[in-house]
């Protein structure tokens, strides 16, 4: 006949716990999930929707185009190894790309 749990010695574990039953309060926490986003620096890539028409999309807000000229002006930078001295003439350079982009969505 198979002993009880609170027969056992303290240093022996339960089968339950091995295959995944319940937690006990014991049990370490689990790590949580690392995001599936993109590491800093790196854009995200966007899966195009399907078009309709020409005018289906959402204009972006003033926020999301100036996190667009932020992004290009940084890419400007990082392709010239952060030289300093060049911050406005990255920024002006990216904002009329961006711009031009955005009129060619339209």
């Amino acid at each position: 006949m198979a002993k009880a749990a609170k027969d056992r010695p303290a240093g022996a574990k339960s089968s339950t716990a091995k295959s995944g039953g319940a937690k006990t309060p014991a049990s370490p926490p689990t790590p949580a999930r690392k995001s599936t986003k993109a590491a800093p620096g790196i854009p995200s890539v966007r899966v195009p929707e399907r078009q309709t028409s020409r005018n289906t999309q959402a204009p972006l807000s003033p926020e999301e185009v100036y996190r667009l000229i932020q992004e290009s002006a940084y890419f400007k930078a990082k392709a010239r190894g952060f030289a300093p001295g060049h911050e406005v003439q990255d920024w002006i350079e990216a904002e009329q790309e961006v711009r031009r982009r955005l009129e060619g969505r339209a």
